[in-house]
């Protein structure tokens, strides 16, 4: 198995388009970095407004920590097509150029091919989300230094000290991780129904972007489905920075989450397995 990810992942890496994704992120946070070089001071005092005739401000509040944060949480609804640019091609990508019958011949089993090539996308989105933490985090605080994080959450502003932070940051990426590998299986089993990666892209975002719609509909219609919606589970890091860290939620949030995984991996694997390989 170890070695048919590697193989999987040479094929991955080998690809021009694996690193549009690396490409846009290093360039959006560069913007971001430069933006907020600029005119950080604002976004942090228009937090702050509400309390600043209440409390006096010491220390530096625009530091690598806020950068960060803010990039995370911008860049969360781009990563997705980031990621099904890749993911949507594992198993389409074979049947584009041919090679299904050359895979299915070799002397292993399909549910090897489809546990290597899944394993092999999930690396890269874990790769491409520490891409993430290095660039933004790393270079966060090469420019702008370490500080206190003030987070504006709804009903209250929360500064959270510096000795207090990185461990969040951690457990943030971790969870931002385990949320993309949803997109991932989703973009994986929608390959294994095509035979062109153009249609697990485009569909992939159109299922995301509907389950936001209805989420934002908040009718009373859907409301009993929404909690179930993966949608509504991926803003899970975001509960890291909340005092006190309700763990339960993010429990929770992690289930559900895992449950889409594996449901969709496990339908990948069977329509694979029955799938006539004619070419």
């Amino acid at each position: 198995m170890i070695t048919l990810v590697n193989i999987e992942l040479f094929k991955i890496f080998r690809k021009w388009r694996t690193y549009i994704g690396f490409l846009a992120i290093a360039v959006i946070v560069g913007l971001i970095q430069l933006g907020m070089y600029y005119e950080g001071q604002g976004a942090v005092n228009q937090m702050t407004r509400s309390i600043q005739q209440s409390f006096v401000f010491v220390g530096n509040l625009l530091n690598g920590y806020f950068i960060s944060y803010i990039i995370l949480g911008s860049l969360y609804v781009h990563m997705p097509f980031l990621i099904t640019l890749v993911a949507g091609d594992l198993l389409a990508g074979e049947a584009t150029a041919g090679t299904y019958r050359l895979l299915v011949t070799r002397p292993v089993t399909r549910f090897s091919i489809v546990t290597s090539k899944f394993i092999a996308g999930s690396i890269y989105t874990a790769v491409l989300v520490l891409f993430l933490a290095a660039v933004s985090l790393g270079f966060g605080m090469l420019i702008f230094g370490s500080g206190e994080l003030i987070v504006a959450n709804p009903g209250n502003v929360v500064i959270f000290s510096r000795d207090d932070v990185m461990w969040r940051f951690l457990a943030a990426y971790g969870c931002a991780i385990l949320s993309m590998l949803v997109v991932t299986s989703l973009a994986f089993f929608l390959s294994s129904l095509v035979e062109n990666s153009i249609g697990p892209i485009i569909t992939t975002m159109a299922i995301i972007i509907v389950l936001l719609a209805i989420t934002a509909l908040n009718l009373d219609f859907f409301k009993p489905a929404i909690p179930y919606f993966f949608t509504s589970h991926t803003n899970i890091w975001h509960r890291f920075f909340t005092d006190p860290i309700d763990y339960n939620e993010i429990i929770n949030s992690a289930l559900v989450l895992l449950a889409h995984i594996f449901g969709f991996y496990g339908l990948a694997l069977y329509i694979f397995h029955k799938k006539d390989i004619l070419s």
